[in-house]
């Protein structure tokens, strides 16, 4: 180790970039306008992420909305809790095949991913019992390309085995994350090691939450907005990260299993997926140094520190505020608050939601006023999806799997959709900036 840090300096200045260079050759630094708008790469029919209107070159500002296959997704949540049914399950199937199931096909769609909950022969005790590992999304991943093994037309690219191998990814997921934690509980944690039979009767939020409890034992309410978060979960436009990495691997012509891998790398990132444990922690900070919750200007003045980087993890970010794409309003945000509410009313939280709200409502103009800017920002779904799953007894190491097993309906109909429509490995440039040197002959150095 004493050689690697003697380089680590080395590093530092071999692989430093002048910012200016980055205005003066007009690089989109993170596929970004000048704007902050994303640099348009290609085309979907899948989700739209609409936050703001673009005028004479500039950003404006309006109230977010998400639709999946043109449908606002509000519409989807608010007929399927009239209708007292889950919903994550006509999700998967709209997000896959392009249209609404009716009663019939939804039924036998919903058994097809239940009959696919189970893992191959021997799977559950090779590929993760005997190499459990301390982190869930690494675990996903290996699990994921495992099965690459245990399939018998791993490399037949066809959509009608790619739509197979889709479905049977998206059945597994929960079935791998409790196992995974469940293993990672017994071998570092040194807990009983407890593996509950499936239920093919459930739904993937029941379902869940019966892998995950001990007991088994969960209440309606519980699954229905465990149900909610992964259908707010599942899709979000071709150009969020996790996505695009899929959209990326999958254009060079590789297979299933590798393109989902790729997705997960990207979404175990704490600037993606993990933001949701970040808001629980930063929470856990502000109850430990704020002395009144209910002051604001207690925690404004902590919420300030955190700003100036000198608090909590001192990154300088409120975490659950602002996002790439909406401005006055996340509509999954809003959606998740409504049913946290009655949920903290359930589990005895109200003065811990409440505090929520007010970081939601001081937050944005507090982070204009430390950076001398003004933004519309608004909050997004990660502040309150952490809070869902804790009143839900998740841990916290199974937050970003939970996108995950959301998020993967989505990536499957990217990975369709690039087959089908793309046709073209992407290939961005890259300037290179390093002047030209002359070989030094090893004697001379």
């Amino acid at each position: 180790m004493n050689i690697v840090s003697d380089y680590v300096q080395g590093l530092v200045d071999t692989y430093h970039i002048d910012a200016s260079l980055y205005s003066k050759y007009d690089v989109k630094q993170g596929l970004r306008n000048s704007n902050n708008s994303g640099v348009l790469v290609g085309l979907t029919r899948i989700g739209e992420v609409h936050g703001y209107m673009i005028s004479e070159n500039e950003k404006q500002a309006v109230p977010g909305k998400l639709f999946y296959r043109g449908i606002d997704v509000e519409d989807i949540v608010v007929n399927a809790f009239s209708e007292k049914r889950f919903g994550f399950e006509e999700i998967i199937y709209l997000l896959l095949f392009g249209d609404l199931p009716n009663a019939d096909k939804l039924t036998r769609f919903s058994k097809l991913i239940s009959e696919n909950r189970m893992l191959p022969p021997g799977f559950a005790e090779d590929a993760i019992m005997r190499m459990p590992s301390r982190d869930i999304m690494n675990m996903l991943s290996r699990s994921v390309l495992a099965l690459y093994s245990y399939d018998h037309e791993p490399e037949n690219y066809s959509i009608g085995n790619t739509l197979r191998q889709c479905i049977e990814l998206i059945a597994r997921f929960p079935t791998i994350m409790a196992y995974a934690y469940r293993s990672k509980r017994h071998y570092f944690n040194k807990s009983s090691l407890i593996i509950h039979q499936l239920n093919t009767e459930y739904s993937t939020a029941e379902t869940i939450l019966s892998l995950m409890r001990r007991d088994q034992q969960f209440s309606r309410f519980e699954a229905e907005i465990l149900d909610l978060a992964l259908i707010l979960h599942a899709e979000h436009g071709g150009g969020n990260n996790s996505t695009f990495a899929v959209h990326l691997v999958t254009s060079a012509a590789t297979d299933t299993y590798s393109a989902i891998s790729a997705g997960l790398a990207s979404l175990k990132g704490a600037k993606h997926g993990g933001a949701n444990c970040k808001v629980v922690g930063m929470i856990e900070a502000i109850k430990h140094n704020v002395k009144h919750l209910d002051n604001e200007q207690e925690l404004r003045a902590y919420l300030i520190k955190i700003l100036k980087r000198q608090a909590y993890d001192k990154s300088g970010i409120i975490y659950g505020l602002g996002h790439a794409v909406y401005t006055l309003s996340d509509p999954r945000a809003i959606m998740l608050r409504e049913k946290a509410a009655e949920l903290a009313v359930e589990k005895n939280a109200v003065e811990e939601f409440e505090l929520y709200r007010m970081i939601e409502k001081i937050g944005p103009a507090l982070i204009n006023e430390v950076r001398g800017s003004k933004k519309d920002i608004c909050a997004n779904v990660d502040l309150y999806s952490g809070f869902v799953y804790k009143m839900l007894d998740i841990p916290t190491e199974l937050y970003t799997p939970l996108f995950a097993v959301s998020r993967l309906a989505g990536w499957c109909a990217h990975r369709l959709e690039e087959i089908i429509a793309g046709g073209r490995i992407f290939r961005p440039a890259y300037k290179c900036v390093q002047k030209h040197q002359k070989y030094i002959k090893i004697n001379n150095r």
